[in-house]
Formats: C-alpha cells, sequence, structure tokens
C-alpha cells in the first residue's frame, strides 16, 4: 500500500523544484530542517514576540536556500508564519555608494562589506514586521544585483500581518568586529594595492563596533552555515554568478561579473570571511558545516 506524502514533503519537493536543487536534499528534512525547525517552534517564545533567527555563512554557503527550506518546514509542518529578509537587500543605492567611495575611500563602492548596507532601513523593516497589526503591510526591500542596485519600491516584497519568525540572512550576519592589532597588514593584493593605508579595513571594521552592533543585537537565534575554508567561496560565488546571467540573459544595463572581476570581487570579502571561520563557531547558537558537495551536516 502506498503512503501518502505528507503536506511538509510535498512542499518541500515543489520548493527544491523551484529552486532548481537536486531531489537528494529530500534526504535533508528529517535531518536537518525538521529538529531545527521544531527547536524555532519549541524553544522560542513566539507567542509573546517576532523571534529573529540569523543565518550566517560565507558567499555561496546556501544561506538564501537554507531559509527557504526551513521556512516551509517551518509553516507547513509547524504552522508558523515567516518572513524572509537578506542583508543583502539592505544594500545601500549605486548612487549613495558612489557618494561614500568619493568621501571616504574608493572601495566603498564595492557592495557587501560593512558600511555599504543601509542600517536604518534593515532597523525600520524589522521593527515594521515585528510590531504590526494583523492587516497592517510592510514593504520588504530587495536588491538587484544584476544591476547592483536597490529594486524599486514597487517591486518590494509584500507581508500582511507579525510574522512569528523572522530568517535574516547574511555572510557578516552576528559578526564582530576583528582585534585592532589585526588590521595593521593586508591580507591580499586587493589591501596591499588599493588600500596600503588600511583607511578601508579600519573603516569597516568600525562599521561593526558600533552601526552594525544594535542590528545584529535583535537576533534571538544565530545560525552558521561554516564552508570548509575560504577557498570554495570563490567556487560556489562563481556559480552564483553564472545561474546570475542565465536568468538575466537579454536584460540591458547589468552588472554580471567575468571571472577576472569576481576575483577581484571576492578579494573585498576575504579579511572578514577568514576571520568569521576561526571566530564565529564557538558561540553560533546552531553550527552546521557545509562540505565540499555542498551538502549540510551537524
Amino acid at each position: 500500500m502506498q503512503i501518502k506524502e505528507s503536506e511538509t514533503r510535498i512542499a518541500f519537493r515543489e520548493k527544491l523544484k523551484e529552486l532548481m536543487l537536486d531531489n537528494i536534499l529530500m534526504d535533508d528534512i528529517d535531518r536537518i530542517y525538521v529538529p531545527l525547525a521544531k527547536l524555532i517552534s519549541e524553544g522560542l517564545n513566539v507567542a509573546s514576540k517576532t523571534q529573529i533567527i540569523g543565518i550566517n555563512g560565507a558567499q555561496g554557503a546556501g544561506k538564501t536556500t537554507f531559509g527557504n527550506l526551513l521556512k516551509v518546514v517551518l509553516e507547513t509542518e509547524f504552522g508558523m508564519r515567516v518572513a524572509l529578509l537578506s542583508i543583502d537587500d539592505l544594500y545601500l543605492t549605486r548612487a549613495e555608494r558612489e557618494k561614500l567611495a568619493a568621501t571616504v575611500h574608493p572601495l566603498l563602492l564595492t557592495r557587501g562589506v560593512p558600511g555599504t548596507h543601509d542600517i536604518k532601513l534593515g532597523e525600520h523593516t524589522l521593527d515594521s514586521l515585528c510590531n504590526a497589526a494583523a492587516k497592517a503591510i510592510t514593504s520588504i526591500p530587495r536588491f538587484d544585483k544584476s544591476t547592483d542596485d536597490r529594486c524599486p519600491a514597487s517591486k518590494w516584497e509584500k507581508f500582511t500581518g507579525r510574522p512569528d519568525v523572522i530568517l535574516f540572512d547574511g555572510w557578516i550576519m552576528g559578526a564582530t568586529e576583528q582585534p585592532e592589532d589585526e588590521l595593521a597588514y593586508p591580507i591580499n593584493m586587493l589591501e596591499e594595492t588599493e588600500d596600503a593605508d588600511g583607511i578601508w579595513r579600519c573603516y569597516v571594521n568600525d562599521q561593526l563596533k558600533t552601526t552594525y552592533k544594535p542590528l545584529f543585537e535583535r537576533l534571538d537565534l544565530l545560525v552558521m552555515l561554516q564552508v570548509p575554508s575560504f577557498n570554495k567561496v570563490y567556487e560556489w560565488r562563481s556559480l552564483q554568478e553564472k545561474k546570475l546571467m542565465m536568468r538575466t540573459q537579454g536584460k540591458k544595463n547589468l552588472r554580471v561579473m567575468d571571472d577576472k572581476e569576481l576575483a577581484r570581487f571576492i578579494s573585498h570579502y576575504e579579511r572578514l570571511t577568514r576571520f568569521l571561520l576561526t571566530e564565529m563557531p564557538s558561540r553560533a547558537d546552531m553550527l552546521f558545516h557545509v562540505n565540499d558537495d555542498h551538502r549540510i551536516f551537524i
């Protein structure tokens, strides 16, 4: 007799199809997502306040996939209302970063590092979601990486009411500043040639110490997806760029990177990525390891 597939498994399978992911990830429902969703639903006081779950992981670690699949399980298996927010959607506009590059340091034109996000927009979005009345609508910002600029507000996602859980992802999610003595020397060619005096990396570090700290203090739970090494970041981020190119084929005014541009782009992230890979595992509330095949293990 054939056993009827559960609503959760059906929804999970549909999400894999939508994200163009291998069906082998169906194995992760009971191994990864149901236990974590159960912890969130039972271990956090969702009745009294919206819980903000931070998801940290280097570029290409699979944060967006992880958040989307966890959302499916939280909603279908545990009946929770879930909103998704990425720190990538809080980037300053292209014009704002151009101004920052002209007044502080040229490297701040490139999105990604602390100092290139609109933290006030992030705090406003979280406040709006957490305090929403039943029929209130919150507009969740969206950023278009193919144009390197924020989407028009008319294209932002709408969320009605107050979610039980906000899944908030980002490669610097929950990050703390580096010790100042570690900033003294460049760690790659980009820093050596374009930040020889350390102004850029010190500015980035100061942003983590000040502007970003209150945002990250809002997290009720910090989950880390720990990649094998920084060397994997380029390989996986390159795959993301190829997928972006496929999705946006035929569109004009795009900013999709070739291999040389991507290598330079990722150099902006190297310092903090290496630091987080060594510093965060010991203090993350939940630690998952991402293997060379992009599979997640406890």
